[in-house]
């Protein structure tokens, strides 16, 4: 397992509802998962998009397992899971993946969300999820990092409704949060991993820069947690962890060898939501 997590830590993620890991992992690693990310046709094809509200699109890529290659080695690898596992306080199972691709002076903005307000229609019961935000490329307030609101997640499941395309947190309740609570803007360096509570509310802005703004997020959701009903996301499965060093193996060998041996994403099998309501 790895280093626990501090006590301070796992206090300012229940405090806060999100905890900064700063270079989680190294270069080499994100290196090796933005040239894939870029160079994944099956990715790309599988990406969808929906309007912002504000004139812009989200395109996105979501699968639901984590597979054998590069992608899995990240969703699997012990410094993600064991991480979730402390701040979850149970064994955590792979609930999805998703590229986000939000690329130079194009990629849209994220209303303002809860990721359990979606995932409460699945069968979820409780807010007990987490997710991990890895930056593939740097995120800044010009390119439309992530900004949260500090201890929203204490204000539990509010009301979402459709803002464009995407299902958005009921603005009027957002506005009043806002009021009481901090927002922050999230700015990352690749490698740099921040962990989410499910109720915490999220946003960002398009990317009007020149600079694209590529990030991974794994969702864990706890054992204890498994959907009462089917959905298109999955039930309770157990995730194979892998040692931190796979990253590196299972990259480095995509690329010297040039087979598909290790994989980019299967859409036959990890294809999951078409649409960010799905998600």
């Amino acid at each position: 397992m790895s280093t626990p997590i501090p006590q301070l830590d796992r206090e300012q993620y229940r405090r806060d509802g999100f905890l900064l890991r700063k270079s989680l992992f190294d270069a080499e690693e994100i290196d090796l998962l933005r040239r894939s990310a870029r160079e994944d046709k099956q990715l790309d094809d599988h990406a969808f998009g929906r309007a912002d509200g504000e004139g812009g699109t989200v395109r996105l890529s979501l699968w639901n397992h984590p597979g054998q290659g590069i992608y899995g080695a990240f969703a699997r690898c012990h410094r993600m899971v064991d991480t979730a596992e402390q701040l979850l306080d149970d064994e955590p199972y792979h609930y999805h993946s998703k590229m986000i691709m939000k690329d130079a002076r194009i990629g849209g903005a994220w209303a303002w969300h809860q990721d359990y307000g979606y995932w409460y229609a699945n069968g979820v019961l409780t807010p007990n999820l987490v997710s991990a935000f890895i930056a593939v490329d740097p995120a800044t307030p010009e390119n439309g990092c992530l900004q949260v609101i500090r201890g929203s997640h204490h204000c539990g499941r509010i009301h979402h409704q459709l803002t464009g395309d995407q299902a958005g947190a009921d603005i009027e309740r957002v506005g009043e949060i806002l009021k009481r609570m901090e927002l922050v803007y999230v700015e990352m360096e690749p490698g740099d991993v921040l962990f989410f509570h499910a109720n915490l509310l999220h946003r960002s802005d398009q990317n009007k820069s020149d600079k694209p703004r590529w990030s991974m997020i794994c969702c864990y959701n706890a054992k204890s947690n498994d959907p009462y009903k089917d959905s298109h996301h999955p039930r309770y499965t157990p995730i194979h962890r892998l040692d931190d060093a796979a990253i590196k193996k299972i990259g480095i060998k995509r690329f010297d060898q040039d087979s598909d041996e290790a994989g980019f994403l299967d859409p036959d099998h990890d294809a999951s939501a078409r649409s960010l309501q799905d998600g």
